[in-house]
């Protein structure tokens, strides 16, 4: 058995690396399983993170390094981990900028840190490619690699629950945080989502659909050979307006969507609202065996609901047609729960070079997790959904 790091997915074939995501997550299609087109994780695929590569969004300037670790048994390729040498923590979205604080008043240097993540996507998916049993070996494999280039610390983010029970057992920190997802419950259509709700919930998205859709154009949602060329040019100028707005930047390169365009077409729901012809706003979601993953949205005309329509109503309406269970639709955003969105854990990892800062790290760890899944539990009790007949009855009370 042999590890090592590389410095691009490129060194690794497309076929041993997407190989290891179904040796994670084997979809057999026997015993009610279906077997899907899709693949369970695009992001930890060879082409997403080859994409990020190819493109410069990820390399020389930009604070995310690839140091990919990968594990060969009798020279075959048997384990991996999408692995980055971190100059700063921007484009992680499980943030630990509190921790970079606390190490850099205690005089100490932060950066640079490794990260095992898929960078600048907040999806939860394998961080640890390849069969169970290797993963504790990639685990230990991390933090000599940690130790021995004295590095302040590893970091795991979006991982898998089960990855998470590896990773405690293997002495990383367990950190719980939330996002909000869209779970099919047997629905069968949008106006089955609909009936699952509360009447004023349900009327309040029926009018914002209305709303939306009443812009003065038309949506079309596109996958496949049904997206052309010309549609990302559209999408990136939707894609700088958002990123200047958020955070100054944007993390990907125009170069990126051609690779999308070239490569990735067929794993892409592109969502667009035409006006006279033209495109005026947009969502991209990536699609998953099971799940749809909304990722970006951005828009050059303002009009009322259509950002509510195009990037959660219309994933849901798709995820019913095409049998897909689930929507995650990024990271924050408390005003997705009364769009049927729900909390949901997230989890990552976190091993430190100084057991003292990890010792300090550990307890604050533990109240936040408190603070977190008390949290989680009280919006459970705000969510749209029919709480039975004497609750609909007080909301139409509280409505009138």
């Amino acid at each position: 058995m042999e590890i090592a790091v590389i410095d691009s997915i490129g060194k690794v074939s497309a076929s041993a690396w997407d190989a290891l995501i179904l040796a994670t997550s084997p979809d057999k299609g026997v015993n009610g399983v279906k077997q899907s087109q899709y693949c369970a994780h695009p992001f930890v695929t060879h082409r997403f993170l080859q994409a990020l590569e190819d493109s410069g969004s990820v390399g020389h300037g930009t604070g995310w390094m690839p140091r990919h670790l990968v594990l060969r048994e009798e020279g075959q390729l048997a384990a991996a981990m999408p692995l980055y040498l971190k100059e700063h923590s921007q484009g992680e979205y499980i943030f630990d900028h509190a921790f970079a604080d606390a190490w850099r008043r205690a005089g100490g240097r932060y950066y640079p840190k490794l990260q095992v993540a898929v960078p600048f996507t907040p999806a939860t998916g394998p961080r640890l490619l390849g069969a169970a049993r290797h993963h504790t070996a990639m685990l230990e494999a991390l933090c000599r690699l940690t130790a021995q280039n004295r590095l302040s610390s590893a970091h795991l983010t979006f991982c898998t629950e089960a990855e998470a029970q590896t990773g405690r057992e293997a002495g990383f920190l367990h950190r719980v945080t939330q996002q909000f997802h869209w779970q099919d419950r047997g629905f069968g259509d949008f106006e089955g989502f609909l009936a699952s709700l509360s009447s004023r919930k349900r009327k309040a998205i029926r009018k914002e659909r209305a709303t939306a859709q009443g812009f003065g154009g038309t949506i079309r949602a596109l996958t496949g050979d049904q997206i052309e060329p010309h549609h990302w040019e559209s999408f990136w100028t939707f894609y700088q307006d958002t990123g200047a707005r958020k955070w100054g930047r944007p993390y990907l390169t125009r170069a990126f969507f051609d690779a999308c365009q070239a490569h990735m077409r067929d794993d892409i729901l592109l969502v667009l609202a035409e006006r006279g012809g033209r495109p005026v706003a947009g969502a991209l979601n990536f699609i998953g065996a099971d799940t749809l993953y909304g990722r970006y949205w951005g828009c050059i005309e303002d009009h009322p609901c259509l950002h509510f329509e195009l990037c959660y109503y219309q994933a849901i309406d798709w995820a019913l047609a095409h049998g897909l269970t689930r929507v995650e639709a990024g990271a924050q955003g408390e005003h997705k729960l009364a769009r049927g969105y729900v909390p949901q854990e997230v989890h990552s990892l976190h091993w430190f070079s100084d057991e003292r800062f990890a010792q300090a790290v550990a307890d604050y760890l533990s109240a936040e997790g408190v603070a977190m899944r008390d949290e989680m539990q009280f919006l459970q009790g705000f969510t749209p959904f029919r709480k039975g007949p004497a609750a609909e009855e007080r909301e139409r009370n509280d409505a009138g």
